[in-house]
């Protein structure tokens, strides 16, 4: 039994993370400007603005907790809904652990501090196709990072300076963002078109229904997910 390619963590790779980043600011500028829009509309400051995407660094989740936003704050449902959306982390996290698994102190927190769906995408790419350089996952983390900080505070002077209505185009970015970011990951539509289709028509049924949120997420989250599961299992028997 032959050993598994040795992993390493280069500054070469770093950079061609960085490179492969590039790309993908279409889809993340106008992402990073919605949710910049939306948090002057809800009424954080440049300040504050920043700083949550400086630290959260998590588009869908920053989007989902400004929308849930009002005065008060539903504390209890922006949490349970930002962990559900944040959920998906973890079975990234092992799809990468080929890669994680061999890095220490500051190389694992800070990669895992800049994991994103973008880089986890392009970095599962990387490791089908035999790519063993785990700086590669950080320089597209990196790479996305930075723009991603400054998109959101431009984004946040621009809707104090205008005032986007409802069904403005901008607010389509996120949702464009993420279907290029499904592309990317299929693997054909025998095992990935079933689970997304239930998970959708499941978390429309439950949002006609008037269900609170979070819970036509969740319900379409686990649905589409044991879905998956399943057909993952049956095609190993």
């Amino acid at each position: 039994m032959s050993a598994s390619p040795r992993v390493v963590f280069t500054a070469a790779g770093v950079r061609r993370g960085l490179r492969a980043s590039l790309p993908l600011w279409i889809g993340l500028l106008p992402f990073g400007l919605v949710v910049g829009v939306l948090a002057d509309a809800k009424g954080l400051s440049l300040a504050e603005t920043v700083l949550m995407s400086a630290i959260v660094y998590a588009g869908a989740a920053q989007l989902l907790a400004l929308d849930l936003w009002t005065d008060p704050v539903p504390v209890l449902a922006v949490i349970v809904a930002t962990l559900v959306v944040n959920i998906r982390m973890a079975p990234q996290g092992a799809a990468l652990a080929p890669w994680l698994d061999r890095l220490r102190g500051v190389k694992l927190w800070g990669t895992l501090a800049t994991l994103v769906d973008h880089s986890f995408a392009l970095s599962v790419g990387a490791q089908r196709a035999g790519g063993r350089d785990a700086g590669y996952l950080l320089g597209v983390g990196l790479g996305l990072w930075i723009p991603w900080v400054l998109t959101t505070a431009i984004g946040h002077i621009a809707g104090a300076a205008v005032r986007f209505p409802p069904g403005h185009p901008l607010f389509f970015a996120s949702l464009a963002a993420f279907l290029s970011i499904l592309v990317g990951l299929s693997r054909g539509p025998d095992a990935d078109l079933p689970p997304r289709v239930v998970a959708g028509l499941v978390a429309v049924a439950a949002h006609r229904a008037a269900l609170p949120v979070p819970l036509p997420l969740l319900l379409g989250s686990l649905s589409g997910a044991a879905l998956g599961a399943w057909i993952e299992l049956r095609g190993r028997r």
